[in-house]
C-alpha cells in the first residue's frame, strides 16, 4: 500500500471517528451545550484531521477514485449507528448498504 492510499484509509477512519463523536455529543440539552460538549469538540478535531489526510491522498489518487472510496464509511456508519446508538437497520437499509458496497468494490477493481 502506498503512503497515499494509507492516507486515504486513515482519512476515512478518522472521519468516521469524528462523525461518531459528533453523534455522541448530539445528546446535549441545547445547541450551545452540544457545541461545547467535549465529544463535539473532539469530533471536529478528528474531522479536520481527516480533511488533512484526504488532501495528502489526493496528491496521487484521482478524485474520481478517492471520493467514491470514502463511501465505505457509510457502511461502517450504519453499523456503528445500529450497534452503538440503537438506530434501526431494516431490510431496505441493508439492501442500500449492499448497493454501496458493490459500487465500492467495482470501483476498486476497475
Amino acid at each position: 500500500m502506498t503512503p497515499f492510499w494509507a492516507a486515504l484509509v486513515a482519512a476515512i477512519c478518522t472521519s468516521l471517528l469524528g462523525q461518531t463523536l459528533l453523534k455522541a455529543g448530539a445528546g446535549a440539552g441545547t445547541f450551545v451545550a452540544q457545541l461545547l460538549d467535549w465529544r463535539t469538540l473532539l469530533g471536529l478535531v478528528f474531522y479536520g484531521g481527516a480533511a488533512m489526510l484526504y488532501i495528502v491522498a489526493l496528491r496521487r489518487i484521482a478524485m474520481s477514485v478517492a471520493l467514491p472510496c470514502t463511501a465505505v464509511s457509510y457502511i461502517a456508519a450504519a453499523m456503528i449507528g445500529h450497534y452503538g446508538f440503537g438506530e434501526p437497520l431494516g431490510p431496505m437499509h441493508v439492501a442500500a448498504i449492499g448497493v454501496i458496497a458493490t459500487g465500492v468494490v467495482m470501483l476498486a477493481i476497475a
